[in-house]
This record gives C-alpha cells, sequence and structure tokens, in this order.
C-alpha cells in the first residue's frame, strides 16, 4: 500500500465471528475452571486433585489454543508471512505443551490410585489425537517453517496439513466430550439422570466445546476469508520455486 492510504480491512462479518469465538472459547476455559473447583475440589499438584490438571489442560491447549492457532491467518492477514507462520508454530507448540502436562498429570494419578491406564475409548482417542497432533507440528516446521523442503514437495504437502489441521480439531473437541461423560460416569452416576446441578453444568461444557468447534470451523471454510498472498510473498514464492526446483519464472530450465 501507498504511504497515507488506509489500511486493508478485514473482510466482512470477519472479525465479528472471530470475536465471538473467543468470547466462546474464554467461556469454555471458564466454565471448566467452575467445573473443577466448585464440584470436583479444585486442582493441585500430586495430591488426590492432580487429576483435575487433565481436563483443564486439554480443554486450554488442545481445543483452545489449537483454535486460535488455526485462526491466526485469517485474523493476520496482511502481516509478514513469516511472522504469521512463526506465530501459528509457536501456538501449536504452547498447546503441546501444556497437553503433555495434562497427559502426565493424569498418569500420575492414575499410578497413585492404583487405576489402570489405557483402557477406555476416551484414553484411545485422546491419545491418539495428542501423538499424531505432535507428528503434524514436527512435519509442519520441516516443511514450512525451515529451509529445505522443495516448492513442489511443499505444494503437494500442504492440502494434507491443512486437511489433517482441521480433523485434528475436531478429533481433540470429540475426545473431550468423551472425557466429560466418563468423568461424569465416574464420579455422579447415580444422580446425573435426575439434572444434577454438576451435570448440567458439565453438559453446558459439552455444547460450548461443539460451538467454539463449530464457529472457528466456519471461519476456516469460509473461501473469501482465506489470508491473500501479498506479493513480496508471491515474489518470494517464484524465487524460492527457481532456487529448489531449477526454473526460470516463465517455467524453463
Amino acid at each position: 500500500a501507498m504511504d497515507g492510504a488506509p489500511p486493508p480491512s478485514s473482510p466482512s462479518g470477519l472479525s465479528a465471528y472471530v470475536a465471538v469465538s473467543q468470547l466462546l472459547g474464554l467461556t469454555l476455559l471458564g466454565t471448566t475452571g467452575a467445573w473443577l473447583g466448585r464440584y470436583r475440589g479444585g486442582v493441585a499438584w500430586h495430591s488426590p486433585l492432580q487429576f483435575n490438571a487433565h481436563p483443564l489442560c486439554m480443554v486450554l491447549g488442545m481445543v483452545f489454543l489449537q483454535g486460535d492457532a488455526l485462526l491466526v491467518y485469517r485474523v493476520f492477514r496482511h502481516e509478514a508471512k513469516r511472522s504469521t507462520k512463526a506465530l501459528h508454530a509457536m501456538l501449536h507448540g504452547l498447546a503441546l505443551v501444556i497437553a503433555l502436562v495434562g497427559i502426565i498429570a493424569v498418569f500420575e494419578s492414575h499410578r497413585a490410585k492404583g487405576i489402570p491406564d489405557m483402557y477406555s475409548l476416551h484414553s484411545w482417542c485422546g491419545m491418539a489425537t495428542f501423538v499424531l497432533y505432535l507428528l503434524q507440528w514436527f512435519l509442519g516446521c520441516g516443511f514450512f517453517l525451515f529451509p529445505g523442503a522443495s516448492f513442489s514437495l511443499r505444494g503437494w504437502y500442504k492440502p494434507q496439513h491443512i486437511f489433517f489441521g482441521i480433523t485434528l480439531f475436531i478429533l481433540s473437541i470429540t475426545s473431550c466430550l468423551l472425557g466429560i461423560t466418563e468423568m461424569l460416569l465416574f464420579n455422579i452416576s447415580d444422580s446425573y439422570s435426575h439434572f444434577v446441578p454438576e451435570g448440567i453444568l458439565a453438559n453446558t461444557l459439552g455444547v460450548l466445546l461443539v460451538a467454539f468447534g463449530l464457529v472457528v470451523g466456519y471461519v476456516l471454510t469460509r473461501e473469501e476469508w482465506k489470508r491473500p498472498p501479498l506479493a513480496e510473498e508471491l515474489a518470494l514464492s517464484m524465487d524460492f520455486k527457481t532456487l529448489t526446483e531449477g526454473e526460470s519464472p516463465g517455467g524453463g530450465s
């Protein structure tokens, strides 16, 4: 843009949907904290309450931060691509670290209480999602953040990266829903069917998780809200292709 020109604006409706997603995300975090604090005794490490760090970390890392990492390319539409990539990778990396803390919490809690590990559908889906998410992060950094991958290889992998990014976000929310149900059945199975306050609050958390996922998914799949390439990015992309594929800008060798 020329000096003095107004900064480019976001497409109509994008800012509103992003704001709604953040409101939902903060609300689901608050609801998780309220559930654990009011009905499960709170969170404390190396104590009988250590398990409660697991749902809190998973909602924060594998849902809220992962969702925000996916939205980076829609929100920061006119910033340098390199900076946007770095922020995208950093948020995903932070989500992984927080989720790892949650996984350690549940394994240590089970060991202390003599509870077996990895037998439930929730644990199978959750662990598979975490391992695939970690693999996705390493591959994304290798292909897009660090130099080395050729232009054609990046072009081949990009659709896979996008598909699995959205798929893992869906799997993360699904695993959380399974975990909420499992936790309720373990703790209030006798009274859950009587619409007790804890059950209603936990069900509300599940609805918020679905709503957050739907809003983030809607933003990600609106074609007109995709980040447009900047002019200098197109030039750099062509230069990168020339260097890695041995082609001239016109396609010759």
